[in-house]
């Protein structure tokens, strides 16, 4: 007699799918916190020639203090969620959105006339200037806003959809589970159903070879 043959848990598709979607999510933010990173330590301003060669011109972080933490701040958060579940997860994703508005916030009032003026005529000060004329370098504060919306966007998801996702903490759940009630009644069918498949073949299960 056979023994009927296990099928896939009706879950799996939808854990696999769900994992897919955990590290797509996991790119998506970790690139944005990226891209604030890297910008706010790229310059946001250029003299003009009236200016003199001399110059110093900032660095985005240095116009916008909070870009380097809110940026370090959403890579930390996209560890979390790998780590949390649940409400939690939640919770990290909203800090998420946090930071990606943030960096939303910081990028936009860098440029700041005022901002500007003020930062260049107080680092410049010994070269006798008063009124610098500049302009903004466009690559590096769109590369920051870029970032920022990903960021936004990925704390947004883990809100919503963070509970379907899998993390490091699932994995280490069943790996606790390994030794429950439970575990031990699936790995007794595993056993029978490997001594009826011998049984079919016309070996002896209980045979040590």
């Amino acid at each position: 007699m056979k023994a009927d043959k296990a099928t896939e848990p009706s879950g799996a598709p939808v854990e696999s799918a769900g994992r897919r979607e955990l590290w797509v999510w996991v790119g998506m933010t970790a690139l944005g916190a990226l891209l604030v990173l890297l910008a706010a330590g790229r310059v946001w301003v250029r003299a003009l020639d009236a200016a003199g060669p001399d110059t110093v011109v900032p660095t985005g972080g240095e116009l916008s203090p909070a870009l380097t933490p809110v940026a370090l701040a959403g890579l930390a958060g996209v560890v979390a969620v790998l780590a949390t579940k649940g409400v939690g997860r939640r919770v990290v994703g909203g800090l998420l959105t946090l930071c990606g508005v943030g960096a939303a916030a910081g990028t936009w009032t860098a440029l700041d006339e005022a901002t500007v003026a003020g930062w260049l005529h107080e680092r410049n000060v010994l070269r006798g200037a008063t009124a610098m004329p500049w302009e903004a370098v466009s690559l590096w504060p769109g590369v920051a806003a870029v970032g920022a919306l990903l960021m936004i966007a990925g704390g947004v998801l883990a809100i919503m959809r963070g509970g379907r996702w899998t993390g490091m903490s699932a994995r280490y759940e069943r790996g606790a589970g390994a030794d429950t009630p439970e575990a031990r009644a699936a790995q007794a069918a595993q056993a029978d159903r490997a001594m009826w498949d011998a049984l079919d073949r016309g070996d002896d299960p209980t045979d040590p070879r």
